[in-house]
């Protein structure tokens, strides 16, 4: 860590009224969990931690998007970014959302297969891993890899895909530029 996480009953930090109840709206968002280092980190700064709940909130559980592709998307840029508190988060949601051990496995690769064995990850899994992976390593995605994803999904599930891949770029890019959680760096596994 980079900076100290934020004591949320500091009364110096969270005099005012505002401030306290961005602490409890973050808290309400991830109860019945305790707040987490993310979020003490963002609370040096009340108004873009409230931003950033609602925006990633709104990511996290208000999308359309099947729990395996969402997560599967997070976990590639989580891979490509070296976010390993990212990783470590979201792994096991992606596993309880339907990806196999084996799926898994391929996910945690620095590269990705063009195609996994038909038991592994399902043709609309690997796209989503692919278009993950050049969002965030190129920024720009080929005409080809977005005529694969937009043959499997339609326009919202598009737009929903690229958003998160988007938002959680910005979260890797928090996480490791301020190694939250001491878990970036070099890959542990």
């Amino acid at each position: 860590m980079r900076l100290p996480y934020v004591n949320p009953a500091d009364p110096n930090k969270f005099s005012n009224a505002d401030a306290a109840a961005v602490v409890e709206r973050v808290r309400q968002r991830r109860h019945p969990r305790h707040l987490q280092p993310l979020d003490l980190t963002l609370l040096h700064s009340p108004a873009f931690a409230d931003g950033w709940n609602n925006f990633i909130g709104a990511v996290r559980t208000k999308l359309t998007l099947p729990d395996d592709i969402r997560e599967i998307a997070i976990c590639r840029v989580a891979i490509r970014n070296g976010a390993w508190y990212e990783w470590h988060h979201h792994a096991p949601l992606a596993k309880a959302g339907g990806v196999s051990d084996d799926g898994m496995e391929i996910l945690a690769r620095d590269d990705l297969p063009e195609t996994a064995p038909h038991t592994s990850l399902s043709e609309q899994q690997l796209v989503v891993a692919h278009y993950a992976d050049a969002m965030t390593s190129d920024v720009r995605v080929s005409d080809e890899l977005f005529g694969k994803l937009h043959r499997v999904f339609n326009e919202q599930e598009v737009v929903e895909i690229t958003g998160t891949v988007a938002a959680y770029n910005c979260v890797s890019r928090f996480l490791v530029a301020l190694d939250v959680g001491e878990r970036n760096g070099p890959k542990p596994f």
